[in-house]
């Protein structure tokens, strides 16, 4: 391993806890799903975290030259994104999760609407805070996985609200820390120019195992088009839902 890997690795473990900063599991197309239950790790809160950073360099093929040479750390400093007026592009990455329990109830968590949940009661999903920058620490949203009987299924997305549509230009990833054993890492690496919402994961409870799956489907549209992608049944208006059929 080169120094510069070990120095990457090394900025990277300031945000991970327990036994997960010692190892990771990514899911990729390849390998697209992993069993919690199987890994030890279906109790606890499951922390469930977005973050992001803007650059440039992979879009518009800009070599970092001979000045990176000189002055390495400059590597890890993102470009400050722009666009062709030369106005700083301003993208906001929000985390959500569509819900649904084994009672029948579904629903939403999400900052849009202040649908922030809870984590020792219904729906045992709970979101905390609401990152506009993308710092490192990003946004976190917690799942009581003590409840994990009561869980039928969950779907982490993220969207872009009210803002230019630039996933393209984020390197975003949402990383599911467990109460034990490695963390899960997901990757939203695929280019999507104009999409403004990405299924990212889903987490589905199946005759008692909590199965992680890697979803990544970008959609141009936002939460009510990943709900009929996903058939939860759910009735969307600007800044607010209500549930619709007999359930």
């Amino acid at each position: 391993m080169s120094f510069w890997d070990g120095l990457w690795r090394g900025r990277s473990m300031q945000f991970e806890s327990g036994s997960a900063a010692s190892n990771s599991i990514e899911l990729t197309k390849r390998n697209p799903s992993v069993s919690l239950t199987q890994q030890g790790a279906a109790t606890g809160n499951l922390r469930i975290n977005l973050s992001w950073q803007m650059r440039t360099s992979d879009i518009h093929g800009k070599p970092r030259g001979s000045g990176s040479l000189r002055h390495p750390f400059k590597l890890f400093k993102p470009d400050v994104v722009q666009a062709h007026t030369q106005g700083v592009v301003n993208v906001d990455l929000d985390i959500g999760c569509l819900y649904e329990l084994m009672d029948g109830d579904k629903g939403v968590v999400q900052p849009l609407g202040s649908f922030f949940g809870a984590l020792n009661a219904p729906p045992f999903v709970k979101l905390s805070g609401d990152d506009r920058f993308g710092s490192p620490s990003g946004e976190t949203i917690y799942v009581n996985l003590d409840h994990r009987e009561s869980i039928k299924r969950l779907l982490v997305f993220v969207y872009i609200y009210d803002q230019t549509p630039a996933f393209d230009r984020t390197h975003a990833k949402v990383t599911l820390y467990p109460n034990n054993g490695p963390r899960i890492e997901i990757s939203l690496d695929e280019r999507a120019p104009q999409a403004r919402s990405c299924a990212v994961v889903s987490i589905e409870n199946i005759k008692g195992e909590l199965i992680v799956r890697r979803e990544v489907k970008f959609v141009y549209g936002f939460q009510a088009e990943l709900d009929r992608l996903y058939g939860w049944g759910l009735q969307w208006g600007r800044g607010y839902k209500t549930k619709t059929g007999g359930r």
